[in-house]
């Protein structure tokens, strides 16, 4: 099972908290046994998936080149897929994928916004992550 990630960056702690909490709450009900993140490795949500995929014994892909790379988790990636100019980095993840994660406040518009709807469009789950009580950071 091929799982992918988007999400907002620059949220608030306390929306930090309660994304990791449901986070790993998703990544654990799956089985370790062909589970396979996918992620750009953005700051935050993608690279709290990530982390949350590998702890729970799943293998990580990375694709594209990370505007903020972790050196511990690229190395712990069994592949990165780096993207040719002009390359979709959403048509290229969702290509990957089976299943789609986005940590989003459901509001129109943006890149997440438009990757949920593709996502949806070519038949791929999405699971929307934005527990109550969670916001954007001013």
């Amino acid at each position: 099972m091929h799982i992918g990630v988007m999400g907002h960056e620059g949220l608030s702690a306390i929306t930090e908290m309660l994304v990791r909490g449901e986070l790993w709450r998703l990544v654990t009900g799956y089985q370790t046994y062909g589970l396979v993140g996918v992620s750009p490795l953005g700051e935050g949500p993608e690279t709290w998936f990530a982390t949350a995929v590998l702890e729970h014994g799943g293998a990580l892909e990375v694709i594209g080149a990370p505007a903020h790379p972790s050196p511990a988790l690229l190395r712990q990636a069994r592949a990165v897929h780096r993207l040719a100019p002009g390359i979709d980095p959403t048509a290229a993840l969702l290509g990957l994928v089976d299943e789609l994660v986005a940590v989003w406040d459901g509001e129109p518009g943006g890149p997440i916004a438009d990757a949920v709807e593709r996502a949806r469009g070519a038949g791929i789950e999405v699971h929307v992550i934005w527990p109550p009580g969670s916001e954007r950071a001013s």
